[in-house]
């Protein structure tokens, strides 16, 4: 005779949330991940964000059919008693399923090839303007192809982190280590993580880091507040310093975009030196060295140091078209305050997104980010099939009354302004007084 089922009520799983004692649900049955967490390929701070909580959708969005399979040595023996699945997420599973037997999710085309020739041409002929020209005009034409070689191998970056670009495991890797660490001096493990938070919690104030960029820049006056980032597990205070920044972010808003990469550097850095836990921290630090080994000794060959200067800028100015689209798509879209929630995926990520406008013929040009909702919903698919399955999308959007934003590149860039002037009126409001500094105050307080 078989044992009756036990259950657990969403109420009774949400306390299963903390490090050392996080439950999940996945269709209905719960999995004690509380150990799984230390090896989870996608790190610890998914499982930490959805803990408590029915994760179906993201399980689906981010997990290859292979992972299922692995799912039993988890399970607790105890099942979601009021586990339910809303419309839209039951549509959401049946397009999944559709691109599943459609081969959509396998079928990868021949982009990666041509991508890594176009990076190969790129690279050697930047640094054959560089050694064998004495032209100015050359060296700076050099700089600006280095910066285009940094965009491309982003997105092969990107996507490797998403889903097997190369044949193998092992070359997959290769390829992430060469196109990020390598040749782009960025951290793959770094990239990982924190875009994998950001998939996660799309536009959550707290708990999404690509939307927090304080003292810099802040989309929102919830910022004002003085709001703890969940991601980097501090308070981002909103003090003097910030208000005045933030007041004129609209003004600084490109010329911050030409030096983000020194962000993006640093950030590698800071992970791979810390105490985190990070998978194949050698292998990382080893493709960073390589970054600074190459790309210094290249510049260190210019003339003088008023070319090496141009070189730089140049590179990094290029490359500056990459930042701004990564802001483009979330920067104007709605924002929240709290935690992500996983019953609520196809809702939450198209109301956080918004897609770019263009001919297939700029496709190569955006590297995917053009249909950023496609890609938020469906973040393993192949960016040779987003334009494809957009349509399916859009309907999907229209039967449930959700939104389906997208605007030109030049408009984009408009909301985008527009959402950081907003904020930056807001700030200069000397009559909202800054939020108060108690430790400040405690140290200066007399009598």
């Amino acid at each position: 005779m078989a044992e009756p089922k036990r259950y657990v009520t969403s109420e009774e799983l949400k306390t299963h949330n903390k490090p050392g004692d996080l439950w999940i649900c996945i269709q209905g049955k719960v999995y004690d991940v509380s150990q799984w967490m230390q090896t989870h390929p996608g790190g610890e701070l998914p499982l930490l964000n959805l803990a408590g909580q029915d994760v179906t959708d993201a399980y689906i969005a981010l997990h290859p059919s292979t992972a299922w399979k692995y799912l039993d040595k988890f399970f607790n023996g105890y099942y979601l008693k009021d586990y339910a699945v809303s419309d839209v997420s039951k549509d959401y599973r049946k397009l999944y399923s559709d691109f599943s037997k459609m081969g959509l999710f396998e079928k990868k085309g021949h982009g990666v090839l041509i991508s890594m020739v176009a990076i190969a041409m790129m690279f050697s002929v930047s640094v054959y303007g560089v050694l064998y020209s004495e032209s100015a005009f050359v060296h700076l034409f050099s700089g600006g192809l280095m910066g285009f070689l940094w965009i491309q191998s982003g997105w092969l970056g990107h996507d490797s982190g998403h889903y097997q670009i190369m044949s193998n495991r092992k070359s997959n890797r290769f390829a992430q280590i060469l196109t990020g660490n390598c040749l782009a001096g960025i951290s793959i493990a770094w990239w990982k993580r924190n875009h994998t938070a950001h998939h996660i919690a799309v536009n959550s104030l707290e708990y999404d880091p690509d939307l927090q960029h304080m003292p810099v820049f802040a989309v929102s006056s919830k910022f004002f507040d003085s709001i703890t980032s969940k991601y980097y597990g501090r308070k981002l205070n909103f003090d003097s310093i910030t208000r005045f920044l933030v007041s004129y972010q609209h003004f600084t808003y490109y010329p911050v975009m030409i030096v983000a990469r020194l962000n993006l550097f640093g950030q590698s850095f800071v992970l791979l030196l810390s105490n985190t836990k990070v998978p194949n921290r050698g292998q990382e630090l080893f493709g960073l060295l390589v970054f600074w080994i190459w790309y210094p000794l290249l510049v260190s060959y210019l003339p003088n140091w008023t070319e090496r200067a141009m070189f730089v800028l140049a590179s990094f100015s290029v490359t500056a078209i990459q930042h701004v689209q990564f802001t483009l798509n979330h920067f104007s879209s709605t924002v929240y305050v709290g935690e992500p929630s996983g019953n609520d995926w196809f809702e939450k990520q198209t109301n956080g997104t918004l897609n770019i406008t263009c001919s297939s013929l700029m496709d190569w040009f955006h590297g995917g980010l053009q249909f950023q909702i496609e890609h938020h919903l469906f973040p393993r698919l192949p960016r040779c099939h987003l334009r494809k399955v957009s349509p399916f999308v859009k309907e999907l959007c229209k039967k449930h009354g959700l939104p389906y934003d997208s605007a030109s590149f030049y408009k984009a860039n408009e909301m985008t302004i527009a959402t950081l002037r907003n904020a930056a009126l807001q700030a200069r409001d000397l009559s909202k007084p800054l939020p108060r500094n108690l430790v400040w105050e405690a140290v200066n307080t007399h009598g």
